[in-house]
């Protein structure tokens, strides 16, 4: 009777034939749902539709979420901006970001620097295609060398602009930097600044003045650990030869470490891989705490074992990120999510 007994009360606790209901502890009650549009909608509204969905564009919506959470007034944001996101039309989105105090630390690198300048002192990049009509993509870029124009996928530019911009640093940035002899990566970010954007108003430049300005106008530390490795690089290089100008890599260490160690909270939005990424990330090792927010926009995939595809989430076995910190990677190309992603959250945050 006993056995019966304990059969008929399973029976009542599962359905009618019989069967328990499986206890779920690896997800909550929340369904899929579809994302819908319509005419005139906003791109916060966008963002939330893509929250009903899965795969990319429910990490895009967390994306969104997060940088919402970090772009706080107490949260210190370093943002690291890798890739050729300044000649592609990203650099409005960043240096807007700087004057409206969402970002306290910069780390880019030496190219990104360049365009930006190329730019505030009257070079542009122009719309140009992968491959010329008839012409294999070799024999298009040999026509490109022949006519001095450099290309960065579709992006083109004209090689007279790297010319000014090499005489804009020997006349409006280094002499300053000279006479101070050995310096930091940094002050000199700091004083190309100062001289994009005197010199975008001096000459009454159309484009904004740019990154490098906004930072400079801001102070917003901007920090390019490979500086080195551009064009920018390449001319101090070339000044440091005949001059008693030069740069000291390690200086940038102790300025940065102490913001992050001073920081109440800290987040990292990353775009891109890379030696920035890594910049970035690691200042953390050095500091108490860790990140507690960080938002990665990337394409490189993890299974390389590369820095530029390491998943945030191994990055908190470092201690680079807190155990408990709201991470997401958005695997997608950065000149698409980045509007996206900053749009929706300045949307929430100042509506």
């Amino acid at each position: 009777m006993s056995d019966e007994h304990d059969h008929d009360s399973d029976a009542a606790d599962g359905d009618a034939d019989g069967h328990h209901e499986p206890e779920r502890e690896t997800f909550s009650h929340d369904p899929i749902g579809h994302a819908e549009v319509r005419a005139g909608m906003t791109v916060g509204e966008l963002a939330d539709e893509y929250g009903n969905a899965g795969v990319g564009a429910a990490n895009l919506h967390e994306a969104v979420d997060i940088t919402e959470a970090m772009f706080d007034d107490d949260v210190t944001v370093f943002f690291s901006l890798a890739g050729a996101m300044v000649p592609t039309g990203m650099r409005a989105i960043v240096a807007d970001l700087i004057r409206d105090g969402y970002i306290d630390v910069l780390v880019t690198t030496g190219a990104n620097l360049t365009h930006d300048s190329i730019e505030a002192i009257g070079g542009k990049h122009h719309h140009g295609e992968v491959t010329a009509e008839g012409k294999t993509e070799r024999e298009h870029d040999e026509q490109l060398r022949d006519e001095g124009v450099d290309r960065i996928y579709n992006v083109y530019l004209p090689q007279e602009f790297f010319a000014t911009f090499e005489s804009h640093l020997r006349d409006e940035v280094f002499p300053t930097l000279k006479a101070e002899g050995v310096v930091s990566i940094q002050r000199l970010t700091e004083e190309l600044g100062r001289a994009n954007a005197d010199v975008n108003e001096r000459d009454d430049v159309h484009e904004d003045p740019g990154i490098a300005a906004a930072a400079y106008e801001n102070d917003v530390p901007i920090y390019c650990p490979a500086v080195q490795d551009s064009v920018l690089g390449l001319q101090a290089w070339m000044y440091s030869q005949t001059s008693d100008f030069s740069l000291d890599a390690l200086a940038d260490m102790t300025p940065l470490t102490d913001i992050a160690y001073h920081a109440d909270e800290a987040a990292a939005f990353v775009v891109g891989g890379g030696v920035p990424k890594n910049f970035t990330l690691q200042t953390m090792l050095v500091s108490p705490d860790a990140y507690d927010y960080a938002v990665q926009l990337t394409m490189d995939p993890q299974q390389t074992g590369g820095l530029s595809g390491a998943t945030l989430d191994e990055a908190r076995s470092w201690g680079k990120l807190e155990k408990d910190a709201e991470n997401v990677s958005v695997y997608a190309d950065a000149t698409i999510t980045l509007p996206l992603v900053v749009a929706a959250a300045r949307e929430r945050l100042e509506n």
